[in-house]
């Protein structure tokens, strides 16, 4: 039986470094071929709902701590670690529909840390045209959707124990 457990709690671990490494792969290529085009002036199709407008971040979610490149840097490493901690020490009870989201989540704060590190900003390009709304990039969706995800399945979790 132990065994088994075990067995579980190291397929979920490999789980999410496979999705882990997939999301990455995913942003990484995505946030470049959008920013190659914007650079070489290919027009992408926009909508009345999203625009194209590349910026260069030094800060984080609505230019809060912004020039503190190295002290985010640093919350995102705590982050990555606190969460792979987190993951590995409860992999034997967490759902896969959890490491999931969480992963997503993960793959996000990683892209935009490579990013602060290697060019000392964040690329965003993501424009909300109908609201004034902080431009953003392919990591900060994955990050929302997946925080949102996660907050959902905690919800889902605790209105379940209360039944």
């Amino acid at each position: 039986m132990a065994r088994k457990k075990h067995q579980s709690a190291l397929n979920k671990i490999l789980f999410l470094f496979f999705l882990f490494g997939i999301f990455i792969c995913a942003n990484r290529y995505l946030s470049d071929l959008i920013l190659r085009n914007l650079q070489k002036g290919i027009n992408i199709p926009q909508n009345n709902i999203i625009m194209f407008d590349y910026i260069q971040n030094t800060g984080a979610a609505f230019n809060i701590l912004n020039g503190n490149t190295l002290l985010l840097i640093l919350l995102a490493l705590f982050s990555l670690i606190f969460l792979f901690i987190y993951i590995i020490k409860n992999a034997e009870t967490m759902s896969y529909i959890g490491i999931f989201w969480l992963s997503l989540i993960m793959s996000g704060i990683f892209c935009n840390c490579i990013e602060r590190v290697s060019f000392g900003y964040v690329r965003d390009y993501f424009s909300i045209v109908f609201i004034k709304f902080p431009v953003f990039n392919i990591s900060d969706i994955a990050i929302n959707i997946g925080v949102l995800a996660v907050i959902i399945l905690l919800i889902k979790r605790v209105r379940l124990s209360q039944l």
